[in-house]
């Protein structure tokens, strides 16, 4: 029985995700960012557009630690905020 599968199909390779997969922050080196961020988001009714800026600086600190890939903030959905890390 094929539970799930076509009967046909006998095994699939998968492909890694080309963004959004990167290692979890064991040593919580972004953890103090992580929590203004998650503070913001309390603090505005979970509307993420207020806190932005903390967004940008939590991804910043990702990628500055090796947490995830450098990449421009334009291409992160950054581009209209200026360089300042916090609101």
């Amino acid at each position: 029985m094929s539970f799930g599968k076509p009967p046909n199909i006998d095994s699939f390779i998968g492909a890694p995700p080309l963004l959004g997969s990167f290692p979890v922050d064991h040593e919580g080196e972004c953890k103090n960012v992580m929590k203004e961020y998650m503070k913001c988001m309390r603090a505005n009714k979970n509307n993420n557009g207020e806190c932005r800026s903390f967004s940008r600086a939590y991804l910043q600190c990702r990628m500055d630690k090796g947490l995830m890939e450098k990449d421009d903030m334009n291409n992160l959905g950054f581009a209209d905020l200026k360089k300042e890390s916090s609101q």
